[in-house]
């Protein structure tokens, strides 16, 4: 495990799991596939991580600021609720939710310690330095990998508040949630907290332009993973010749995003010694977006040990802000 540490001792960023290599075998296992696919989680290298940014600012783009909304208006009653705790939080990014949080445990003088996990080991460097600037008491350990590998690495702490905003949940298919739910409960303790934000369902027409913004960031975050290829992997890929395809799969509840070939074409990845053919039309299967309904999570966490405490909704009820406590026990299936 590699870590570095910040000069003032209140940063860790600890590596646990060489990210490098493996993007590299599913790169290879994906792009052999009959429909090729490469996981989301590859989206964000920093460049990606920049993107996704720009995409929660885009005005079709509810989901970043119904949740911060939610969150903003219940903020004290989830910290009433869990009381002084470590927040630890999958898929940190900015981490820029999270700060309602921090702010309200820094006015009720709580001990702070956070725990961001996030792919990118740059993006968690400059989110931590600007938060132990803004906040004198918070200790940072942060965990550059993947979600169940930083699971597996949590540092101990008393209570835990597990944060896994934004919706991200719908990016995995019902088996990878259910592995998902598994890894989770194997890696708390009895009393931990786990708030879950969910993207639920609703007309077609609001949520395909979410991923199909006017200003084309989603298209030019969906085209960096063919970047990002080109960059780590000495593929060759013309990104000019990728269309961005996002589309509503009404039967499944889920948002399906591709990048599919404008032309036929055979792509070298110098790197893995493999040439890719591509018919005019086919595609790379980046990304699924499940939409929920407001209660059926509860009854998919209930079995791994999770008890609801507490669910918040909008007014127009487009998104879901969920918390539940693990209980000890319950957690093996």
């Amino acid at each position: 495990m590699n870590s570095t540490h910040s000069s003032n001792g209140r940063v860790r960023i600890l590596v646990p799991f060489a990210i490098r290599p493996r993007f590299r075998e599913d790169v290879a296992a994906g792009l052999s596939r009959r429909q090729k696919s490469i996981a989301p989680m590859y989206f964000y290298d920093h460049a990606g991580s920049l993107l996704f940014e720009q995409i929660c600012r885009q005005p079709e783009y509810y989901l970043t600021r119904t949740e911060t909304a939610i969150l903003r208006e219940h903020v004290a009653d989830i910290i009433d609720e869990v009381g002084e705790c470590t927040i630890v939080e999958l898929g940190s990014g900015r981490s820029v939710k999270t700060r309602l949080l921090l702010d309200e445990c820094h006015r009720r003088g709580h001990r702070m310690h956070y725990v961001p996990i996030d792919i990118s080991e740059s993006m968690l460097g400059e989110t931590a330095a600007g938060l132990i600037t803004d906040y004198p008491r918070l200790h940072i350990a942060a965990l550059a990998t993947d979600y169940e590998n930083g699971l597996a690495a949590l540092p101990a702490a008393q209570r835990r508040l597990v944060l896994f905003l934004g919706s991200n949940l719908g990016n995995f298919t019902l088996s990878e949630q259910d592995r998902f739910f598994s890894s989770l409960a194997s890696s708390l303790q009895g009393g931990d907290y786990f708030l879950l934000g969910l993207d639920l369902r609703k007309s077609a027409t609001i949520i395909e332009p979410a991923y199909n913004d006017a200003a084309g960031v989603t298209a030019a975050f969906n085209r960096n993973l063919l970047q990002r290829m080109n960059r780590e992997l000495g593929a060759g890929f013309d990104l000019a010749s990728f269309a961005h395809l996002a589309f509503y799969n009404q039967q499944l509840s889920q948002i399906e995003m591709h990048l599919q070939s404008t032309r036929t074409q055979e792509v070298a990845i110098d790197d893995l010694a493999l040439r890719v053919p591509f018919r005019t039309g086919e595609t790379i299967h980046t990304e699924i977006s499940r939409k929920f309904d407001s209660t059926e999570i509860s009854a998919h966490l209930q079995p791994y040990g999770f008890q609801s405490r507490a669910r918040w909704t909008d007014a127009r009820g487009w998104f879901v802000v969920s918390l539940f406590q693990f209980r000890v026990g319950r957690g093996q299936l």
